[in-house]
């Protein structure tokens, strides 16, 4: 272990040793390891979106085995992913990569802001599992099933060891679009996230926009001009940086965005990525190149 892991580490405070090796499993795995950054990759977009939306453009990426490979063959620090496509190479790649089992799922067709729980607790520790995630959607007017169902998965998987990661998207009731990316939702999400438990919390970067008028006075002095400030910001509502962050990568885009992205975490001292469709979507080849290069920016040799 490297003392900027430890560092990290001994932040987490009542945290069992169980779940600290865990945590370890990721942030020492892979071309990252040891540097407190990390580079998950995320497949859930096949439940969430549907096969062909996700898959169709590099047809590969339809077997599960594609998905442990790159990660994999990419050095990353952990897989991402619901039960199923999980199972379907559990085997196969044991001891390999960190795994983290996604708990809830929805469909493009649902008609109400919330997540169906589609695995348990059981299920990750029988895949070797180094943590389970979770999405919350704050603002939701199914929040507060949300925010207990992860609380009863966080408690058990504290008790078998597992480190919990809650994906934490503002959308619903009286936010606008606009107010989903908004600096202030998005830190308030991120501080809702660390108050729930969760030792690793993924939130979206956040636009300049203040939506709750009762926040503009705390927000109004303050220079929200660049990303980078913006991500700081973040990591300050994230128990002044004890909770490891990273950010979601989002909707498919340029190549220069993506390492645009990637820089602005690190300069406002983010985690890391968890970058699926900007990867995947692309042919493996192009995949690696970019994966390559965002670890290179991470360790600031780009």
């Amino acid at each position: 272990m490297t003392p900027t892991v430890k560092a990290i580490l001994d932040k987490y405070e009542g945290t069992s040793a169980a779940v600290k090796g865990n945590l370890s499993r990721i942030l020492m795995q892979g071309r990252l390891g040891g540097t407190g950054k990390l580079i998950i990759l995320p497949v859930d977009q096949g439940f969430e979106h549907g096969p062909a939306r996700s898959f169709a453009v590099n047809p590969a990426a339809y077997d599960p085995h594609y998905h442990y490979q790159l990660a994999v063959d990419a050095g990353l620090s952990a897989y991402a992913a619901p039960l199923g496509p999980l199972e379907a190479g559990a085997d196969s790649f044991a001891g390999q990569m960190p795994t983290i089992l996604k708990l809830n799922s929805s469909n493009s067709w649902a008609t109400t802001i919330d997540q169906a729980v589609t695995g348990s607790v059981k299920d990750a520790v029988r895949l070797g599992c180094a943590a389970i995630g979770f999405t919350i959607y704050p603002g939701a007017d199914k929040i507060f099933d949300m925010i207990e169902e992860i609380r009863a998965l966080r408690e058990e998987a504290e008790a078998a060891g597992l480190a919990t990661v809650i994906w934490s998207y503002p959308r619903g009731g009286d936010l606008s679009k606009d107010g989903e990316l908004a600096l202030d939702v998005g830190a308030y999400a991120a501080y809702m996230a660390a108050g729930l438990g969760a030792h690793i919390i993924k939130t979206k970067l956040p636009t300049d926009h203040i939506e709750q008028k009762d926040a503009v006075a705390a927000y109004k002095d303050g220079d929200w001009s660049t990303m980078a400030k913006r991500v700081a910001h973040v990591r300050q509502a994230s128990f002044a940086g004890r909770r490891i962050n990273v950010f979601s990568g989002g909707a498919a885009k340029g190549t220069d965005a993506v390492y645009q992205d990637a820089r602005d975490i690190r300069d406002g001292g983010g985690n890391g990525s968890i970058i699926g469709r900007n990867t995947f979507q692309r042919p493996r080849d192009e995949a690696l190149a970019m994966l390559d290069k965002l670890v290179k920016i991470y360790k600031n040799e780009e």
